[in-house]
């Protein structure tokens, strides 16, 4: 059986092998693969801290759920959370779906909005890292 703190440490190293992967996507002009990559990047991510958390995370690909939940579980962050999820709340809607786009519907995906998607994957994980700590 797997402890939360394996299950954690393995969630924050799949989270960064996709980011990784995104960014080789990227590179290589595979903008869908990039743009789900970004967002298994980011889902990872905000499980593994409601597993810091001591909350056992939901079977969800909503990003915005999970964001709320972590706000839920540790009130200190929800002004942060807050403002992530109003700040980027037309970006966070895009990558839930990325989910099922790239992998079912013929959507072309540009440069542009893989870099857009990139940056906002970054600023959540930096925002919610320093708010959980």
């Amino acid at each position: 059986m797997v402890s939360a703190r394996e299950e954690y440490e393995h969630l924050l190293q799949r989270s960064r092998e996709f980011y990784e992967t995104a960014v080789m996507q990227l590179e290589r002009e595979l903008y869908g693969l990039a743009s789900f990559s970004l967002e298994q990047s980011l889902q990872l991510f905000l499980k593994a801290v409601l597993l810091k958390l001591g909350v056992d995370y939901p079977r969800t690909h909503s990003v915005r759920r999970l964001l709320k939940l972590i706000a839920e579980a540790y009130p200190p962050a929800s002004g942060v959370v807050d403002g992530v999820l109003k700040k980027y709340s037309l970006e966070l809607a895009a990558l839930e779906d990325v989910y099922i786009t790239s992998r079912y519907v013929p959507r072309v995906f540009s440069r542009e909005e893989v870099e857009r998607l990139r940056n906002v994957v970054d600023e959540v994980r930096k925002a919610v890292s320093e708010a959980v700590g």
